[in-house]
């Protein structure tokens, strides 16, 4: 039997939030790319691309920022079983990590390709 209340909206967004918040002020990583969000934002407005395009853009730098909460949760849930070095707490964490740098790599060759697209 699965350890869950009944669905509700608000709450549930309320939790969502929460995390949000949690994320902002506990992890450095998270706060640096969220703070790089508004310069890529105003990047995004004033190249002169398509609608699609300016979208690609958005959705694979905001994929860095799904990776990187994932990454959060994976590193708690981690914490939470263990503080002791184990390898398989290390390699699920590497991991965690991988997700936020393939992210990024991907996020990297869709800005690439299509800044060299418009040059």
């Amino acid at each position: 039997m699965r350890n869950q209340p009944k669905y509700n909206f608000f709450k549930n967004s309320s939790y969502a939030l929460k995390g949000l918040a949690d994320i902002i002020k506990s992890e450095t990583s998270f706060k640096i790319e969220l703070f790089l969000l508004i310069p890529v934002c105003l990047i995004i407005i004033f190249l002169d691309l398509t609608t699609v395009q300016k979208l690609l853009l958005f959705i694979s730098y905001f994929f860095i920022l799904i990776a990187e909460a994932i990454n959060s949760a994976i590193e708690r849930v981690v914490d939470l079983v263990t503080l002791e070095h184990h390898e398989l707490a290390g390699r699920a964490k590497d991991v965690g990590s991988t997700i936020v740098f393939l992210s990024i790599a991907q996020c990297l060759m869709v800005w690439v390709t299509i800044l060299l697209n418009i040059l």
